[in-house]
């Protein structure tokens, strides 16, 4: 369990490189600068930034096969701050990530960390998330969008059979997977948050069928 900074650095790490932890200094200065214009975190977390927002977002790759998950995009929804979606980006630049975010300040913050990390495959999708044109991605992953049935409702077009679910949920992973219905449930299970021993991410694949309407 990831239980101070110097864990949380030292778990990144063995993700990436230097250049790839260079960026993620370079993030983390970028985000404490703005968190003092627009409210991106809770100013509780910032004596925290690697366990609570570098290392819960790197996590998820423990989940993605690195040869397989650049077939199709990575797809953030709600992305805000940048959590986990610009954390992916910075650490697998060659990825194409795409952070979908509605709220326009977050959208320009988004776009001016992308830029100057020089994450040229990343891209910031300024829309709601139903006006999002179709696409089969790769992964989805989400955190604190939106509970589990409304997610899938929403979603499910972006999904084909091997698109792989990555949605961090916090301490109610377990509550918000029994909430939907057993067709579904059974596509998905939790994994514990190395950063957090109470809180879980939800992790699956959507068949096909289960859902009334599925990306191609």
């Amino acid at each position: 369990m990831i239980a101070s900074e110097e864990d949380a650095r030292s778990f990144v790490a063995g993700f990436t490189d230097a250049a790839g932890m260079a960026r993620l200094d370079a993030l983390t200065a970028l985000l404490v600068e703005e968190n003092n214009r627009q409210n991106l975190i809770a100013r509780a977390t910032m004596s925290a930034l690697w366990q609570r927002h570098m290392a819960d977002s790197a996590q998820l790759l423990i989940h993605v096969p690195r040869e397989t998950s650049g077939d199709r995009p990575w797809i953030d929804l709600g992305t805000g701050a940048g959590f986990p979606g610009l954390v992916i980006a910075a650490l697998r630049p060659e990825w194409d990530v795409r952070l979908i975010e509605s709220r326009r300040r977050r959208v320009e913050w988004l776009d001016r960390a992308r830029i100057a990390l020089g994450l040229s495959c990343c891209r910031v999708v300024g829309s709601r998330l139903e006006s999002v044109p179709d696409i089969a991605a790769g992964v989805i992953s989400a955190r604190a969008f939106a509970p589990m049935p409304r997610l899938i409702e929403l979603s499910a077009r972006f999904s084909t059979n091997s698109t792989i679910w990555l949605l961090p949920k916090g301490r109610s992973a377990a509550q918000e997977l029994e909430a939907l219905p057993e067709s579904q449930r059974r596509l998905f299970h939790v994994e514990h948050s190395r950063t957090d021993p109470e809180a879980g991410i939800i992790v699956g694949r959507l068949e096909q069928g289960t859902t009334a309407r599925h990306g191609s």
